[in-house]
């Protein structure tokens, strides 16, 4: 179910598409939504291309470290 609120200052990069070329854009940043039950499944939650947060497999995303003032402007332009 998708959540109304990002509470995390995260980014993940999409590495690869696979199945959801609808919803995912390779080599595309992509928000990320903490969600620890998820984790633990091997599964990372990221707003999509829909614009809601939905569930994936983390082997297709990698985490980014972005400098503070990078990831305020990202935030700013969504």
């Amino acid at each position: 179910m998708p959540h109304s609120e990002i509470h995390s200052q995260e980014f993940a990069v999409c590495v690869q598409n696979g199945d959801y070329k609808a919803s995912l854009e390779a080599r595309k940043l992509y928000a990320v939504v903490e969600d620890a039950d998820a984790a633990k499944m091997n599964l990372i939650r990221v707003v999509d291309e829909s614009g809601e947060d939905y569930l994936y497999p983390a082997s297709m995303f990698r985490r980014l470290a972005l400098p503070l003032d990078v990831e305020r402007d990202l935030r700013l332009a969504s």
